[in-house]
């Protein structure tokens, strides 16, 4: 397999309550390709995975959230779940670190509940997005259009709805990173917080 991604440096952010395989499916891709992956989150210590409403693995993180520099990263990873990305979207340093790699024209890929950090930074203002059904409402309040696609790319932020659909996201989400900066991007509207 070719390594498309030697050198390339990928954050995944995530708490307690990620859905499991969503974090872990596109992380062996990620590696697969020669990424080197790190596990960021609120704190340091060990965050609690799920399958769906059951505990399955606890991983361990690489670093804080608090002394994560997105300068340090070329890619950013959003697993969903519920609890995850809820918990991640009221946390100013989360949405700050989202909204740097946008401004930056880093890629990005979220699955399922994951777009919610990507509203609440801001930047779905003029993007068109898929996600987890529930989320349609949100991303058309925040300015962008919600499509029910397996996977859907726009300037470099590909999104997925849900773990089926996790095949096409991987494929998706590596060429992107593959391809690196997108140029042009910047916040057009301004973060809730």
């Amino acid at each position: 397999m070719a390594h498309h991604l030697s050198g390339k440096r990928v954050a995944v952010i995530a708490t307690d309550m990620f859905e499991q395989v969503e974090l872990t499916e596109p992380w062996k891709a990620l590696e697969e390709h020669g990424a080197r992956v790190e596990l960021v989150s609120l704190e340091e210590g060990e965050i609690q995975g799920f399958n769906h409403y059951d505990k399955a693995d606890t991983f361990r993180v690489d670093k804080a959230i608090d002394d994560a520099d997105p300068d340090d990263y070329d890619a950013l990873l959003l697993p969903g779940g519920v609890g995850n990305p809820d918990t991640l979207r009221t946390n100013g340093q989360v949405v700050d670190f989202v909204r740097a790699m946008f401004e930056s024209g880093k890629p990005i890929a979220a699955i399922c509940h994951g777009p919610w950090a990507l509203v609440e930074a801001g930047v779905t203002e003029g993007l068109t997005l898929t996600s987890w059904p529930s989320l349609q409402t949100d991303i058309r309040n925040a300015g962008g259009t919600w499509v029910d696609e397996q996977v859907r790319v726009d300037q470099g932020v590909t999104t997925s709805r849900k773990p089926d659909d996790i095949p096409a996201f991987n494929e998706t989400m590596i060429k992107e990173f593959a391809e690196g900066r997108h140029a042009g991007r910047r916040v057009t509207a301004q973060a809730r917080s």
